[in-house]
């Protein structure tokens, strides 16, 4: 059943920024395409409909990419949200569990975009917005996994967009700052934890926790979303949210070594 309206493919969408770009799409004209680990336990918005997808599986992906272009004729955004943080001092994490994290963060990434890209550029268009984060270019102290991880998305989407940018495809970022969601109470931890390190995840804990409950709703994420599927001449990174847009300007006007202040200050940390 094809359709003449537009169609965007959602990955984690069961909550939080998934959620609210997934109910952002279907307000914005498009038919919209959720998927979650278990899409059962998931209560849908108004047209919003829900596939069941594990980024870590190639078969996974594949099913869910033919499901939505059989059923639809198209897809013509993909939202690479699903992700997972990690919260501990990056020597607590043996190499096992750091791959973990990647597989989701950023490998789920590329195996999504390497579904669809096939079949946008047969269209001759489509964007993939993947939602990178505020640590995808400043250091997060106590989250060395998954800045690295946001790092990684940022080379590959920027690197990959000039690949193919002349086949009518464009590879966008959307970088949030600090949202207001359940995220942090969900991360993988590093599994063999020292002492030497227990204060300063203390103090990392009681940020974050701030910062959260301080931080942008997932809908203004949302908006920036859409707007970057959406904008005729799009930009390759957009922030989302006062303090992703504050410490962006910050980090291209300031002298490295006062910015690096700036970082340990806000971390509560040392100087």
């Amino acid at each position: 059943m094809a359709t003449t309206r537009p169609v965007v493919l959602v990955t984690g969408a069961s909550s939080g920024v998934g959620k609210e770009a997934a109910r952002a799409f279907a307000a914005a004209g498009f038919e919209v395409i959720g998927t979650a680990r278990n899409a059962a336990r998931v209560t849908a918005p108004a047209g919003v409909t829900y596939l069941d997808l594990d980024v870590t599986s190639d078969e996974s992906v594949a099913s869910v990419v033919k499901q939505v272009i059989d059923r639809f004729g198209r897809i013509d955004v993909l939202v690479n949200n699903a992700g997972v943080g990690a919260n501990g001092a990056a020597e607590e994490f043996s190499v096992a569990r750091t791959q973990e994290v990647f597989d989701v963060n950023v490998y789920g990434t590329m195996r999504m975009t390497k579904a669809v890209l096939p079949h946008m550029r047969t269209q001759r268009s489509g964007r993939v917005i993947n939602v990178s984060s505020l640590s995808g270019f400043v250091p997060s102290p106590f989250m060395a996994i998954y800045t690295s991880t946001k790092h990684a998305v940022e080379g590959y989407s920027g690197s990959l967009d000039h690949e193919v940018r002349e086949h009518g495809v464009r590879i966008l970022l959307v970088e949030p700052g600090p949202i207001n969601t359940p995220f942090g109470d969900h991360s993988v931890q590093g599994d063999t934890p020292m002492p030497l390190y227990a204060s300063g995840r203390r103090t990392f804990d009681e940020v974050l926790a701030k910062n959260a409950s301080g931080g942008d709703d997932p809908a203004t994420v949302a908006k920036v979303i859409v707007a970057a599927a959406t904008d005729r001449n799009p930009k390759l990174r957009r922030t989302a949210g006062t303090t992703a847009a504050g410490i962006s300007v910050f980090h291209r006007v300031l002298p490295a070594r006062i910015f690096d202040r700036i970082v340990r200050r806000f971390n509560r940390m040392p100087n």
